[in-house]
């Protein structure tokens, strides 16, 4: 459409719900309520696009699409409150639908049950947003508070939109730096009423806070709720089914009494839950109303056969693994006093219910994941999985990820800016460099990780998986990996009846398996625990029946002596204990150790006896530092020392093959890029360094007595084998396998050098100033302010940062227990990161950039440094398609491999063609070597 088009165009904007004196709709062709539904109508009437009318109205497509949802749902609001106004009084849907000048069907669509409850939900988010700010002045509306509220980002997009748009409300931007990162920096949008300063905000980042409520929808309409303190159940409702009843089948999920309103999982079927527990009692423990405990694990609805054969007042049954002797607390968790997070848990969301009068109760279950959140289209496959696998497939996998890496360097180097280009080839290389080091694999077709539940009726070699086809082949892999005796392979059975009953016919992101089958997935559990499901059609995986010298090894049996009665004693008559107890920082290092070792003697041809041995030690150690196990005796009966001896050279050496080497820490001299070239080496492409030693003093004891002395010792820093290597083949101890990887690894060493390379040769733009800058003027300006929104963020995420280092301090001075636990700590440091975040509005705006705009960069008007800032704060994919030139196929030469090679590891003509958007045909000609 031409700039005429719309300065020709001239809309009749009226009064709301009127057209001059008379009442919209009355006359033959009915006007719409807004102004701006009007207009396009009338543009759509005419041919004219969506991008296009974004565009004629002087706004993005994202901003088009906002306003269209919000004034659609104004109107149908609107509309709405007419009709049933008017079906109050007694007229017909034909009635009223000529009233308001639609159609019957409109009107009878209109007063559908729920229609009023999908239309109020926009309506409630911005109520919440309003009181909030009310309330508390500063609130986040940043990426990720829909999240908490329950909401699409879509609908709290909107709301904000709908209250900046009133005039009373803005959002600000501020910019905190990161806890973790001192030197990089986080945006939060803050939503204040109009006018609030700047500088106000930052004066009481502390004080920036997410809504305290969210959206629920219990079927009766969307409420407002928060997510309060957990309501704690009378122990006396739950029944424990132990190991000798049959609890080892689903361990770890608790069956909850269907209809029960306080432990209803709304919308969902199945979800991880924490359900808070005051006192217990059952057959095997005394009463222990007393302390505070809570249930862990995965909830789902239980059977009516199953809560006819438990006692009376029996709502939940927790199924366990354990034995009725077992203590409580190692059956259930103790409740942290710390009563922000009792549960060392994120909750996402809590169930209400109606009580008799009516009014909303909070139920007991606290939702930290639930159905249709465990979801994940994996895109690679892991080396400790794929190595251990036929070398064909490797080889397969890995040529598929080259051509995906050669596709995408021809794709940065066909794009038409060169600023943009130069900073992409660099991002580029450093990502070849990462994906040397990390060894990932193209993913196979169809893969998904998804979330397990037990079914006892399904048979060890079924699963239950609605996402794949009745009567296919699947494989299940669980990281850590440590063989192919870990790989169950299942016939997909949709027809289980328990399965339909208990996760649906159409279960988002979950599956069904046997107990036995969680057995060979290295023991998997079903509190949580996800697998990655690979369809076996066109695909060669590898599986082998599970050690016999696994079989019943039960880690806490054997090695489980821990006594805490002998350990005081120990400790108070000054002697050592019986054996060296595991801690969280020793975890992660004998892991890493074990877990190398059975990868190296995979590769070198250990027998089935040795990797069991390996494998056995290695289950003690995951649970070591938990059950306080006593690894060290397990390294001494498996003979660990001498597998390491017989596969990496000696008892104290660690990796010895490729495939565990690559991450493996190599220690260098401090250093920094060289300032000439950007650090890049003009004839290979190679990062060029310049060492920078860094010293500090130790301090040394010698002699008798002892003497101190201080002296200044070199302070290296941490890098990986793979990434100092030129040559990757330098690390490989000559197995086929090493081999395949090494060659990948090369190669995407390769690729790094020649984006590096290219880089370089790429010409600075000519900025065209004087009367090209001119004729931009308007274009430029809003980059300026764009610009300006973006690089404001800094500060924001900043202050997050300044405020999380608060909030961890805080929380270590209260804990000093946590600093020797690196899991809590992490969480503790990401709960207290997002505090900080939700305080200071951190969440980075991307610009989104015009027609215009790009066309005012493309024609000069924009200056080199500019145009660099602009780009690192642009969606990095919609800017590389806006760059790119379009070609009619739009197949090139590099895609024609990555087609090829998505062929030969197992892709269909027809998924090919979904994916790429092609004809078949095409990809039968690119199949039988066209372009």
């Amino acid at each position: 459409m031409s700039k005429e088009f719309k300065e020709d165009f001239l809309a009749h904007y009226g009064t709301p719900r009127h057209s001059g004196r008379y009442p919209w709709g009355s006359g033959k062709n009915p006007q719409r309520s807004s102004g701006f539904l009007q207009r396009v109508d009338y543009y759509r009437a005419n041919g004219v696009s969506d991008t296009e009318i974004a565009r004629q109205e002087g706004m993005s497509t994202t901003e088009f699409r906002k306003r269209l949802s919000i004034a659609k749902n104004e109107e149908r609001r609107s509309d709405f409150a007419m009709a049933q106004r008017l079906k109050d009084k007694g007229m017909s849907n034909v009635a009223i639908g000529k009233r308001m000048g639609r159609n019957e069907s409109y009107v009878r669509t209109l007063l559908k049950t729920g229609v009023e409850e999908k239309l109020n939900r926009l309506q409630v988010t911005t109520d919440i947003l309003k009181d909030s700010v009310d309330d508390n002045k500063y609130i986040d509306v940043g990426v990720g508070v829909n999240r908490h509220m329950n909401v699409s980002d879509t609908v709290l997009k909107n709301a904000v939109k709908q209250l900046v748009d009133s005039g009373e409300y803005e959002t600000v931007e501020i910019n905190v730096p990161q806890t973790s990162n001192p030197h990089q920096y986080t945006n939060v949008k803050v939503l204040v009423k109009a006018g609030t300063p700047k500088s106000e905000i930052y004066d009481n980042m502390d004080h920036v806070r997410m809504p305290v409520e969210y959206v629920r929808d219990d079927g009766d309409g969307d409420k407002r709720v928060k997510i309060n303190p957990p309501v704690n159940i009378d122990g006396h409702r739950v029944m424990v089914r132990y190991a000798e009843e049959g609890g080892t089948e689903k361990d770890g999920v608790m069956e909850l009494r269907p209809g029960v309103k306080d432990l209803n999982l709304g919308n969902s079927r199945y979800a991880q839950v924490r359900i808070g527990l005051q006192g217990f009692q059952d057959e095997y423990h005394p009463d222990l109303d007393n302390n505070k405990y809570y249930l862990k694990g995965m909830a789902v609805y239980g059977t009516e056969e199953d809560f006819a054969k438990v006692p009376e007042g029996v709502d939940i049954i927790f199924n366990s693994n354990r034995k009725h002797e077992r203590l409580v607390k190692d059956i259930f968790k103790e409740q942290k006093s710390d009563p922000t997070n009792p549960f060392g848990a994120e909750i996402t969301r809590q169930n209400y219910y109606k009580d008799d009068k009516g009014e909303d109760v909070q139920g007991a279950v606290n939702i930290v994941s639930e159905e249709g959140k465990w979801g994940d289209w994996k895109k690679s496959l892991a080396s400790q999985m794929l190595s251990k696998q036929p070398v064909e497939l490797a080889r397969k996998q890995l040529n598929l990820a080259k051509a995906e890496s050669d596709e995408e360097l021809e794709t940065i180097m066909s794009l038409t800016n060169p600023v943009l280009k130069k900073q992409m080839l660099l991002q580029f290389a450093d990502g070849c460099d990462s994906d040397a080091v990390e060894l990932k694999a193209a993913a196979l077709p169809r893969q998904a990780s998804h979330v397990i539940l037990p079914l006892p009726s399904i048979k060890p070699t079924e699963i239950y998986a609605p996402n794949y086809e009745d009567g296919e082949e699947v494989v299940l892999i669980r990281y850590p990996h440590g063989g192919r005796f870990e790989i169950p392979r299942l016939k997909v059975n949709n027809k289980n009846k328990e399965g339909i009953e208990v996760l649906g016919k159409n279960p988002v992101d979950a599956v069904g398996i046997n107990a036995k089958t969680a057995e060979q997935l290295s023991g998997a559990d079903f509190d949580g625990d996800t697998v990655l499901v690979i369809p076996t059609r066109g695909v060669k995986i590898r599986n082998q029946a599970p050690l016999e010298e696994l079989k019943d090894f039960d880690a806490k049996a054997v090695y489980g002596h821990y006594n805490e009665e002998v350990w005081k004693q120990a400790e108070k008559s000054g002697e050592a204990p019986p054996y060296r107890l595991m801690t969280k920082k020793m975890k992660g290092k004998e892991m890493g150790s074990v877990t190398n070792l059975i990868t190296d003697m995979t590769l070198l041809g250990a027998d089935d006896h040795e990797i069991a041995r390996a494998v056995r030690h290695s289950m003690v150690v995951i649970d070591a530092e938990k059950h306080k196990l006593d690894f060290d005796q397990s390294y001494i009966d498996n003979g660990i020392a001498q597998l390491k001896e017989k596969y990496q050279g000696g008892a104290r050496k660690g990796a010895a093959t490729l495939i565990s080497k690559s991450t493996s820490e190599e220690r260098v001299v401090n250093r920094e890029r060289a300032k000439k070239n950007g650090g890049i080496d003009p004839e290979t492409g190679e990062i060029v360094w310049e060492e920078k030693p860094r010293y500090y003093e130790k301090t040394l004891y010698k002699g008798t007595p002892r003497e101190t002395t201080r002296m200044e010792v070199e302070k290296p820093i941490k890098s990986t084998k793979m990434y100092e290597v030129k040559d990757a083949y330098a690390l490989s101890s000559g197995h086929d396998m090493e081999n395949v990887y090494a060659d990948y690894a090369n190669h995407m060493k390769a690729l790094g050098n020649k984006a590096r390379k290219a880089s370089l040769s790429v010409e600075d733009p000519v900025w065209n100033r004087g009367a090209t800058t001119l004729a931009y003027k308007d274009a430029i300006q809003s980059l300026d302010e764009k610009l300006d929104t973006a690089l404001k963020n800094a500060p924001l995420e900043r202050q997050a940062q300044m405020i999380a280092r608060q909030k961890v301090k805080t929380k270590l001075d209260a804990n000093p227990e946590y600093k020797d636990d690196p899991d809590q700590m992490k969480k503790i440091r990401n709960i207290a990161l997002r505090e900080g975040r939700e305080i200071s509005g951190a969440g980075k705006k991307q610009i989104v950039l015009s027609d215009r705009e790009w066309e005012a960069i493309q024609a000069g008007a924009i200056s080199k440094t500019k145009q660099e800032q602009i780009f690192r704060n642009c969606d990095q994919d919609k800017l590389k398609e806006r760059a790119m030139p379009h070609s009619d196929s739009g197949i090139t030469p590099a895609t024609a491999n990555r087609i090829r090679a998505m062929l030969d590891s197992g892709w269909t003509t027809n998924e090919l063609a979904d994916k790429f958007g092609v004809s078949t045909s095409t990809i039968s000609s690119i199949k039988k070597g066209g372009e």
